[in-house]
């Protein structure tokens, strides 16, 4: 789960992890008064989205008045940024984060990550705070300087000296830089986060360190633990399509081909798309109805395939363990029944209860192409779509 960064900024700031202050403002008039309030004499009208590049795409305004505070904020509020993270259809600003300025003196790079290859957290850094990381590890992978963790000691101060000995923190900065980490590793790990980014983490003049920038994303399958996270969720930033197939537990990405996918397991729905593109498909989506599914999950995960207008036919492909064939071919058939399914439908079955599976499909009434395998089913939906 994402969370924008305000928030962040507000657990890392429960944590002791220096931010700068900040008020998050949904209209014009909020924004000026918010920038009266805060007292300073330069502020920084920023977008809330859950996206990056947000600088980049227009998004971020210092102000160094009221009236640029109004101008900048009438011009933002609204507004659909199209940033390298967005997609061409960009995201629609509905708050903005008004915060106070400061003088920046040298900007870095902090970063705390699962390495899956490692199976442990690491914690990143470079001394090119303020760029795309992915270009950092492009052009000078040399600057980026990385500590993994040992789970049972967690980020020891040894660590995170050495890391900021190495993106070169000012020596009588260093005491400072090390606690922030030590704290930010605290978030981490208490709050089940997958990722803390924090660029720019800035020096300032007057001696501080900062984070000016924070994005914070969450393990969905520790929200259940995290109350006060999943307070947070905005879902005018999530795909409707996705916020829907989460109130059924279905796991659904919504992509940009034309080929509807409904599968049971992660793993076989990513080698379903595979051969869709394969054969010259483009799948539609990622769904994986998982292995408890009943024949109302499954209505459910068709009528979210459908309310897609690019869905110009469905490939269903369920390898029936825990999941029985004949439950997925009811849930077919009745979801295709509720719909009024226009669109062509390849079915592909195998596993617990097949044989009955098949007969309810064939028995239906239902115009459905049956496929003999994965390769067969993908084929048939291309040449169909």
């Amino acid at each position: 789960m994402n969370i924008h960064e305000y928030q962040g900024k507000q657990i890392l700031r429960q944590y002791g992890v220096a931010v700068p202050n900040g008020k998050i403002a949904f209209t014009v008039d909020e924004a000026v008064e918010a920038a009266k309030e805060l007292g300073n004499a330069i502020c920084v009208v920023k977008a809330q989205i859950h996206a990056g590049g947000r600088g980049k795409a227009g998004g971020v305004k210092v102000a160094k008045n009221m009236d640029e505070v109004r101008t900048y904020a009438s011009q933002i509020l609204g507004k659909k940024l199209v940033t390298h993270q967005t997609g061409s259809e960009g995201k629609e600003v509905k708050r903005l984060l008004i915060e106070e300025g400061c003088d920046i003196k040298k900007e870095y790079y902090l970063g705390l990550v699962l390495d899956r290859a490692a199976s442990r957290v690491v914690l990143m850094a470079s001394e090119e705070g303020g760029t795309e990381i992915e270009e950092v590890a492009e052009k000078t992978p040399e600057k980026i300087y990385k500590e993994q963790i040992d789970p049972v000691v967690g980020l020891t101060p040894f660590q995170a000296r050495r890391i900021a000995f190495h993106i070169n923190i000012p020596s009588k900065l260093v005491g400072q830089a090390v606690k922030f980490m030590l704290n930010l590793y605290q978030v981490f790990i208490e709050k089940d986060c997958s990722i803390v980014e924090i660029n720019p983490l800035v020096e300032t003049s007057d001696g501080k360190i900062i984070a000016l920038d924070a994005k914070l994303n969450f393990d969905d399958n520790a929200l259940y633990r995290q109350k006060d996270i999943l307070a947070f969720r905005d879902l005018d930033e999530e795909d409707p399509k996705e916020v829907e197939a989460s109130k059924y537990d279905l796991s659904y990405i919504s992509l940009d081909g034309n080929i509807g996918c409904m599968v049971n397991g992660a793993g076989l729905a990513m080698a379903t798309m595979d051969i869709v593109k394969h054969y010259g498909g483009e799948p539609a989506n990622f769904l994986d109805v998982g292995g408890g599914a009943t024949a109302e999950k499954v209505t459910e995960a068709f009528k979210i395939i459908l309310s897609d207008p690019h869905v110009k036919g469905i490939f269903v492909n369920i390898f029936g363990g825990i999941m029985k064939c004949d439950v997925i071919a009811a849930g077919v058939v009745e979801a295709a029944k509720q719909i009024g399914l226009e669109v062509p439908l390849v079915v592909r079955l195998e596993g617990t209860n097949v044989d009955l599976g098949k007969d309810i499909l064939r028995n239906s009434g239902i115009n459905i192409v049956a496929a003999k395998s994965m390769a067969d089913g993908a084929q048939k939906i291309v040449s169909l779509v």
